[in-house]
């Protein structure tokens, strides 16, 4: 729920929730206690669904990720290099590179 209508939305319930508790009780001091515990109650409420959605958005992207990335969405498990694999050697076209003052830019 986007803050704008979260806003909107708390004000109408706590001037509705004022407005209920004076018709029953006729006393302001009953009406400001009940409206700050319902304010605070609904603050608190609004942070922890925040904070399960940040909880559920993140667990969502890492699978997202790992199913973008490499297919399916399972643990990567390391695989040794087969010896009949073909072993690339720099290619004669690409000039040498020369270290400048000992340490090489391009490496």
């Amino acid at each position: 729920m986007p803050f704008r209508i979260f806003y909107r939305a708390f004000w109408v319930v706590l001037c509705s929730n004022a407005l209920a508790v004076y018709f029953a009780s006729h006393s302001i001091r009953t009406v400001v206690v009940t409206t700050l515990a319902c304010s605070l109650l609904l603050q608190i409420v609004y942070f922890a669904s925040v904070l399960f959605l940040i909880w559920r958005s993140g667990g969502a992207s890492k699978s997202g990720q790992r199913t973008e990335h490499f297919g399916v969405a399972t643990p990567l498990e390391y695989q040794p290099p087969d010896d009949d694999e073909v072993v690339r050697t720099k290619s004669s076209d690409v000039p040498p590179v020369f270290p400048m003052g000992g340490i090489s830019l391009l490496h």
